[in-house]
């Protein structure tokens, strides 16, 4: 028998869907200055944003590092589905944007323990749905 979702994991969910938004429109600005396609991170190919999924730098989706903006970027579904986040070639895509040591950062993060409480995951539904309308707009 399916467990019904509780309020606490549907808002979760709601603040994923967004921020997996923002990720991937962030990236295929980034990558190719469009909303449509983007680059992966880990492999050399664009895809449509609809294909592009957001994959985290940092193995498992804790809550430490799940809405963490340097952890995730857009990527194939090949490369963090099938290769398990291309870890290697991610690692040298975070270095080129942030520099040598960031990656030891970011690994840092996974330890560390976060519980969103239900205001703070309102906050992000809300920044995210703002931050996704900002990026929609530059692309007009």
């Amino acid at each position: 028998m399916k467990r019904k979702k509780t309020e606490y994991q549907k808002l979760k969910a709601d603040v994923w869907k967004l921020f997996s938004r923002f990720v991937r429109l962030r990236d295929c600005l980034r990558t190719t200055g469009t909303t449509t396609r983007g680059k992966c991170i880990s492999c050399p190919f664009e895809y449509p944003i609809e294909k592009l999924q957001a994959g985290h730098f940092v193995d498992g989706r804790g809550n430490a590092v799940l809405f963490d903006e340097e952890c995730v970027h857009a990527q194939c579904i090949q490369c963090n589905t099938f290769k398990h986040g291309n870890k290697a070639e991610y690692r040298k895509a975070i270095i080129d944007l942030h520099g040598h040591g960031f990656p030891e950062i970011l690994e840092a993060r996974k330890n560390k323990v976060k519980l969103f409480t239900v205001p703070e995951l309102e906050e992000l539904k809300g920044y995210y749905k703002e931050q996704i309308k900002l990026l929609e707009v530059t692309n007009e």
